[in-house]
């Protein structure tokens, strides 16, 4: 169904209009952009207990505390903490029965005179669902893609006033109401690369699926969680660290997918002189791989990733079909080394010229964005069906005249073979799992790890009927 916009100016006026809401706006860099729409439609003084900002930094801590970084989640928090109880505290008994109380704050980054990095900031609303009930939150990272200051504040304005609008009549339909953060927006001025829904008003959300909807409705690109189902913003977990990170469907992940893994991920830390702890691991998942018949079933994407928290993997979900629009999302966050372990199935599809008629360069461009910061394909060998014979990156095929740049890429160790293999799982697919599985043939327990075979029987997973 689709659903109409409102323009800003109206959700403002709504929320003046509606005698029920009370509370309070306090913003940091960029100005007062969202209290500013309040004042500017009227009525005003129905709605806003208080506005405020402390840019000096000794204020901003006298009110709300040191912090390391005075643009994060950490600052946000602790704003919309002290501000939602000093409401409480001072108006609670004066009109608590009939008021549904709230909190909107950011702080953010905007572009200045004397500021050139990444346009960024956090934004939260804290409110009450009904009168008198325990607040619920909505917290998100946008990063603020126009050029000019003045656009830039004009586009946080119209996404904090969407972000409260939704947070109080959008709050029982949570996709539509990240859909309607981008109302009177376009994604060329603002992503939202991470949602976190928490609070009595959201007790069946599922902030992984949240995550998934930023992607699916072009909100972001790309967004990423923890195994604990934590969503987080990239540049807290990819910030200046070497990143390892495997595509596939996961539908399930096998001892083959794991042991790639595990391989490449040795070999990595090996040549980027890096320890465990130093180094970022992760599964992606596509829209791509995630469509079926044009949809995407959630359940399913639920059960890959439980799997994947299974064996306590950081998961990434992303619009980025093509390895080197991957790369070069990566790359916005680090400059040390990239890994990216593949099959040789993907490895063919990697130098198809097909995929890349849209770009003016061809493959030769895509492959001078892909390999341009520090990024490896480790390849992991596959057995020909049909000659049994073991295909790996030195014996690798191409077309006769993309030989020479094969070539240049394995001998410039941008290409390299995966070392240590076990060649006893090469014959496992998760196609074979699945149809294994949904026949009642228990021989597909040994073809996956065992934290995976407990966790689909437990849960019945993928069709798992307890056979």
């Amino acid at each position: 169904m689709n659903r109409e916009i409102v323009d800003t100016h109206h959700k403002a006026l709504h929320i003046n209009l509606d005698a029920t809401k009370y509370g309070t706006f306090a913003e940091t860099g960029a100005g007062q952009e969202v209290a500013r729409w309040f004042f500017r439609v009227g009525g005003a003084a129905g709605t806003i207990a208080k506005t405020m900002s402390a840019y000096d930094m000794a204020f901003s801590d006298a009110i709300y505390g040191p912090s390391e970084r005075y643009v994060s989640r950490q600052r946000l928090q602790t704003m919309l903490d002290h501000e939602y109880a000093l409401l409480l505290e001072r108006l609670a008994q004066q009109r608590g029965g009939i008021t549904k109380f709230f909190v909107f704050a950011d702080t953010v980054a905007a572009r200045s005179y004397g500021r050139n990095a990444e346009a960024h900031g956090w934004m939260g609303v804290r409110f009450q669902h009904q009168p008198q009930a325990p607040p619920s939150d909505i917290i998100i990272h946008v990063r603020m893609l126009e050029r000019e200051n003045v656009q830039q504040q004009e586009a946080l304005g119209i996404i904090g006033v969407n972000l409260v609008y939704g947070a109080f009549y959008l709050h029982v339909q949570p996709d539509t109401l990240i859909g309607s953060l981008l109302d009177n927006l376009t994604v060329e001025r603002i992503e939202v690369d991470l949602i976190k829904f928490t609070g009595p008003a959201f007790a069946q959300v599922d902030n992984r699926l949240m995550s998934l909807q930023l992607v699916q409705q072009g909100l972001a690109q790309a967004a990423l969680f923890t195994a604990q189902g934590e969503v987080v913003q990239p540049a807290e977990v990819f910030y200046k660290k070497p990143i390892l990170v495997e595509r596939g469907s996961f539908r399930p992940l096998t001892k083959l997918t794991l042991d790639m893994l595990e391989c490449a991920r040795a070999q990595f830390l090996r040549e980027a002189n890096a320890k465990s702890d130093d180094a970022v691991v992760l599964l992606e998942i596509t829209l791509r791989n995630l469509l079926s018949e044009g949809n995407i079933d959630h359940s399913d994407f639920l059960a890959r990733v439980d799997i994947l928290s299974a064996l306590n993997q950081t998961v990434l979900i992303s619009n980025y079909g093509e390895y080197y629009r991957l790369a070069g999302y990566l790359s916005r966050y680090t400059q040390q080394k990239i890994g990216i372990p593949v099959g040789i199935p993907t490895l063919h599809a990697i130098f198809e010229e097909k995929y890349y008629t849209h770009l003016e360069g061809g493959i030769l461009e895509s492959f001078g964005k892909l390999f341009r910061n520090n990024v490896k394909l480790y390849i992991h060998p596959r057995r020909d069906p049909a000659t049994g014979e073991l295909v790996t990156a030195q014996n690798f095929k191409v077309a006769p005249h993309l030989r020479h740049l094969y070539a240049h890429l394995l001998e410039n160790h941008a290409i390299e073979p995966l070392q240590g293999i076990n060649e006893a799982y090469l014959g496992i697919t998760a196609a074979e799992v699945l149809m294994k599985l949904k026949a009642g043939d228990l021989s597909w327990e040994t073809m996956v790890p065992a934290p995976v075979a407990h966790v689909i029987k437990t849960r019945s997973l993928f069709g798992w009927q307890g056979h």
